[in-house]
């Protein structure tokens, strides 16, 4: 893991309804585990401290799902309104927590091929150019998994509603580095991508 990832914050979104999906895709088979079991586990691995898991429309199963694990759990009660709120309740919880914080890595439960590797260069990268903002490349566009200094910590906490993290990406413009991952494109918000998740890295275990 690069030097100081222990002080590099990773907050993980999993607060949303899975509204689309039709069930709790946070709980979904992957590898033996579950998509959010799989998540923390990636964050751990690569060396992330504090963890925090923003939960919503679920609480008490996902935190009984991520039992053991280093991780702090915070409850956005306001999970409806978007994930703008569930980064702002994250990031001022995390602060609250007195650990100084060199960097803060914003994730999502639902991106199953993020892998710690990537966390990594992420964190590298900052550590290397200390830019504003580190944001992972795929399908063409810049989003999370995205590392965010410190300076930009105000903004973080002025997203609302649905406005998540790519619109202020976007505003960084060029101050922006980059790391291309283009499995990060990857995600599960319907029974169809689920499908082809399994049927891509031969889990059977799923349903």
């Amino acid at each position: 893991m690069p030097e100081s990832a222990n002080s590099i914050g990773l907050i993980l979104l999993a607060a949303g309804a899975s509204t689309r999906f039709g069930q709790p895709k946070q709980l979904l088979p992957y590898l033996g585990r579950t998509l959010l079991r799989h998540a923390v586990e990636t964050a751990v691995a690569a060396g992330c401290q504090p963890i925090v898991l923003v939960t919503g429309a679920l609480h008490e199963e996902l935190a009984a799902e991520v039992a053991g694990l280093p991780v702090q759990i915070v409850r956005n009660t306001a999970w409806a309104t978007g994930m703008g709120s569930s980064i702002r309740i994250g990031l001022n919880f995390m602060e609250n927590l007195g650990q100084p914080l060199d960097a803060v890595l914003v994730t999502l439960s639902d991106q199953p091929l993020v892998s710690p590797e990537l966390l990594t260069a992420l964190i590298r990268r900052y550590q290397a150019t200390q830019a504003p903002i580190v944001a992972t490349e795929y399908n063409g566009t810049q989003g999370v998994p995205a590392l965010f200094a410190p300076a930009v910590f105000p903004a973080l906490r002025e997203l609302a509603g649905a406005t998540g993290a790519r619109k202020l990406i976007a505003s960084q413009g060029a101050a922006v580095e980059i790391v291309s991952f283009p499995d990060a494109a990857v995600d599960v918000d319907t029974r169809e991508q689920y499908e082809a998740l399994l049927r891509l890295t031969g889990d059977e275990d799923g349903f």
